[in-house]
């Protein structure tokens, strides 16, 4: 995302703001928190909409080491951004053509979840070491690629499977002595699906690294849980924790606020009211009328649509806080408005409307918008499309 500044006197009609001192304190919390664990940051997904260079930046300033990319084009646009390799990148999501030589070269890690990936890093390895030295037979290399193996503990998605999961210890360890790979972590993820479910996950992730020092392996760090099981099971947090969702101030647990957890949610969406008209009781509004006024009242036009990746389901409950009230909205959200039925309220056009923010001017959490719809706060913030622009504070 583009870093917007933005002035009273500049025109603007919506913005997300992002506060990354918001962001930082989130951060040396959840430190605190998982310590001794070591905490990922993960900003994938444009920092999961807040904008993935500006995020990491701060997350550095934090103290953060450990950056969570997901896919290799973000993590090497972390390293054009100016993070060097005193931070770790982690990518585990790879195109099945993936080449890994840019990836070898700027120290990005990489998790593997098969032996095909793994031996497209080794060809990777065995191609940076020749354009650092015309004999590469002779020439040590320099850069070996560092490398955290994935194991599938039930969540189905990354991982080599149980069965699998010898045959690419072994080879890995044969790459390790022959000085291509640095074993720097093995780890899974949890389905979170009950406890007794991760607990389980939990074990078989603890017998596969057993089988795998048996064979040899020496593993750098251990991780497995993410921003839910990070908080809520200490005793799974091993080496390393990647949090994501609770670094943003979104947390995962039903019924548990930003605050509960020593949070504050770290983007707030605001608009400026559009036009404002007087209608009549019984007037319908917006696509298929399916909200008519019940009285004579004043509906205000909030410039932000489905087509910014608003959810059409926003109504019925959902409100949007202006000038400290919080007002319905009414009829369906459009592409790219919707109406707040304001009653008989003083508003004018360019008033600042609210959607969701900290919370501490009336209005909703993305928490709290989230739970109204029918989703979680990740895909709102995820999916807000490029016509807001995001103005870092």
């Amino acid at each position: 995302m583009t870093d917007v500044s933005s002035t009273p006197e500049s025109p603007w009609l919506r913005r997300a703001t992002v506060d990354l001192g918001a962001y930082r304190a989130n951060l040396r919390h959840l430190r605190e928190v998982v310590a001794p664990a070591e905490l990922m940051a993960v900003v994938k997904a444009d920092g999961y909409g807040h904008g993935a260079t500006a995020v990491a930046a701060a997350a550095v300033e934090a103290g953060v080491t450990w950056l969570g990319a997901l896919e290799l084009a973000n993590a090497h646009e972390l390293r054009a951004s100016g993070i060097g390799d005193s931070v770790s990148i982690l990518a585990w999501q790879f195109a099945s053509t993936e080449t890994f030589e840019r990836a070898v070269a700027e120290r990005i890690d990489l998790g593997i979840s098969s032996l095909a990936q793994l031996e497209a890093v080794a060809r990777a390895v065995a191609s940076v070491a020749e354009a650092l030295a015309p004999d590469a037979a002779a020439a040590p290399i320099d850069a070996p690629a560092l490398v955290h193996l994935n194991v599938d503990t039930g969540l189905h998605r990354d991982g080599v499977l149980v069965g699998e999961w010898d045959a690419l210890v072994s080879r890995a360890i044969e790459l390790r002595d022959a000085g291509i790979l640095r074993l720097r972590g093995v780890y899974s993820h949890l389905a979170e699906a009950s406890d007794d479910e991760d607990t389980e996950s939990a074990e078989t992730l603890t017998e596969a690294i057993g089988r795998a020092e048996g064979l040899g392996a020496r593993f750098e760090r251990r991780h497995l849980t993410a921003s839910s099981a990070g908080l809520e099971r200490p005793e799974l947090r091993l080496d390393m924790v990647r949090m994501g969702a609770n670094t943003y101030g979104i947390p995962v647990t039903d019924g548990v606020t930003a605050a509960d957890r020593g949070l504050v949610p770290v983007m707030t969406l605001s608009a400026r009211i559009a036009r404002v008209k007087r209608i009549a009781a019984g007037t319908g509004v917006s696509y298929d009328y399916t909200y008519r006024a019940p009285r004579d009242t004043t509906v205000a036009l909030v410039p932000i649509g489905y087509a910014d990746g608003l959810s059409r389901r926003s109504q019925h409950g959902v409100t949007v806080a202006l000038r400290g009230k919080r007002y319905p909205i009414v009829g369906r959200v459009a592409m790219d408005q919707f109406l707040i039925d304001v009653g008989d309220d003083p508003v004018e056009a360019g008033d600042e409307a609210t959607l969701f923010g900290p919370g501490t001017r009336g209005e909703l959490t993305v928490g709290e918008w989230a739970d109204l719809i029918g989703t979680i706060g990740e895909e709102i913030v995820s999916g807000l499309g490029p016509r807001i622009p995001r103005v870092y504070v």
